[in-house]
Protein backbone atom coordinates (compact mmCIF):
# COMPACT_ATOMS: atom_id res chain seq x y z
CA UNK A 1 0.00 0.00 0.00
CA UNK A 2 1.22 3.80 -0.62
CA UNK A 3 0.36 6.79 -0.59
CA UNK A 4 0.00 9.51 -3.16
CA UNK A 5 0.86 13.40 -2.08
CA UNK A 6 -0.41 15.84 -4.48
CA UNK A 7 1.81 18.64 -4.96
CA UNK A 8 0.12 21.41 -7.23
CA UNK A 9 2.49 23.23 -9.66
CA UNK A 10 2.59 27.36 -10.08
CA UNK A 11 1.30 26.92 -13.10
CA UNK A 12 -2.01 25.88 -12.19
CA UNK A 13 -1.52 21.93 -13.00
CA UNK A 14 -0.62 19.80 -10.60
CA UNK A 15 1.98 16.77 -9.56
CA UNK A 16 1.26 13.54 -7.87
CA UNK A 17 4.36 11.63 -6.07
CA UNK A 18 3.68 7.70 -4.29
CA UNK A 19 5.50 8.02 -1.04
CA UNK A 20 5.97 5.18 0.93
CA UNK A 21 3.90 5.42 4.56
CA UNK A 22 5.23 5.76 8.02
CA UNK A 23 6.69 2.55 9.13
CA UNK A 24 4.16 0.51 11.33
CA UNK A 25 1.18 2.00 9.47
CA UNK A 26 -1.12 -0.48 7.94
CA UNK A 27 -4.50 0.85 6.00
CA UNK A 28 -7.70 -0.98 6.48
CA UNK A 29 -9.92 -1.13 3.98
CA UNK A 30 -10.36 -1.69 0.06
CA UNK A 31 -8.22 1.20 -1.31
CA UNK A 32 -4.32 0.54 -2.01
CA UNK A 33 -3.78 4.06 -2.21
CA UNK A 34 -4.72 7.25 -0.06
CA UNK A 35 -4.76 10.17 -1.86
CA UNK A 36 -3.22 13.67 0.14
CA UNK A 37 -3.22 17.05 -0.90
CA UNK A 38 0.26 18.56 -0.37
CA UNK A 39 0.21 22.15 1.98
CA UNK A 40 2.96 23.84 -0.63
CA UNK A 41 3.02 23.85 -4.27
CA UNK A 42 6.13 21.60 -5.49
CA UNK A 43 8.12 24.28 -6.69
CA UNK A 44 7.86 26.17 -2.94
CA UNK A 45 8.78 22.16 -1.31
CA UNK A 46 11.46 21.83 -3.51
CA UNK A 47 13.10 25.81 -2.82
CA UNK A 48 14.84 24.52 0.41
CA UNK A 49 16.86 21.99 -1.11
CA UNK A 50 17.66 23.84 -4.19
CA UNK A 51 18.81 26.40 -1.59
CA UNK A 52 20.83 24.11 0.25
CA UNK A 53 22.58 22.66 -3.05
CA UNK A 54 23.38 25.88 -4.12
CA UNK A 55 24.86 26.59 -0.96
CA UNK A 56 26.96 23.47 -0.97
CA UNK A 57 27.82 24.16 -4.31
CA UNK A 58 29.10 27.40 -3.43
CA UNK A 59 31.30 26.32 -1.01
CA UNK A 60 33.11 24.38 -3.39
CA UNK A 61 33.42 27.06 -6.35
CA UNK A 62 35.07 29.00 -3.53
CA UNK A 63 37.98 26.62 -3.19
CA UNK A 64 41.51 28.40 -4.13
CA UNK A 65 41.77 26.18 -6.87
CA UNK A 66 38.43 24.87 -8.17
CA UNK A 67 37.67 22.11 -9.88
CA UNK A 68 36.38 21.31 -13.23
CA UNK A 69 33.64 19.17 -12.24
CA UNK A 70 31.41 19.22 -9.36
CA UNK A 71 28.82 16.58 -8.76
CA UNK A 72 26.43 16.64 -5.78
CA UNK A 73 24.05 13.96 -4.95
CA UNK A 74 21.51 13.38 -2.37
CA UNK A 75 17.97 12.14 -2.25
CA UNK A 76 14.67 14.48 -1.51
CA UNK A 77 11.49 12.84 0.05
CA UNK A 78 8.45 14.78 -0.25
CA UNK A 79 6.09 15.41 2.81
CA UNK A 80 2.21 16.47 2.22
CA UNK A 81 3.25 18.43 5.04
CA UNK A 82 6.80 19.17 5.03
CA UNK A 83 7.46 19.69 1.32
CA UNK A 84 10.91 18.14 0.30
CA UNK A 85 13.00 16.81 2.33
CA UNK A 86 16.69 15.62 2.52
CA UNK A 87 16.70 12.04 2.61
CA UNK A 88 18.86 10.22 5.34
CA UNK A 89 20.58 6.70 5.30
CA UNK A 90 20.82 5.06 8.44
CA UNK A 91 20.81 7.84 11.65
CA UNK A 92 23.11 10.12 9.18
CA UNK A 93 21.66 12.35 6.10
CA UNK A 94 22.85 11.70 2.56
CA UNK A 95 25.07 13.78 0.54
CA UNK A 96 27.74 12.58 -1.78
CA UNK A 97 30.07 15.12 -3.22
CA UNK A 98 32.77 14.04 -6.23
CA UNK A 99 35.27 17.08 -7.02
CA UNK A 100 37.15 16.19 -10.50
CA UNK A 101 40.14 18.20 -11.49
CA UNK A 102 41.38 17.41 -15.45
CA UNK A 103 45.32 16.22 -15.11
CA UNK A 104 46.62 18.88 -17.07
CA UNK A 105 45.23 20.84 -14.62
CA UNK A 106 46.13 19.80 -11.05
CA UNK A 107 46.98 21.73 -8.01
CA UNK A 108 50.57 22.37 -7.65
CA UNK A 109 52.34 19.97 -5.04
CA UNK A 110 52.96 21.98 -1.29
Amino acid sequence: MSDVIQFPLDCGSSVLVEVAPPPGVSRVGRHDTVLQDARLSFEKALTGVRDAASAALGQFQSMGHRPDQIEITFGVKLDAKLGAIIAETGVQGALEIKLTWRRGDAPPEP
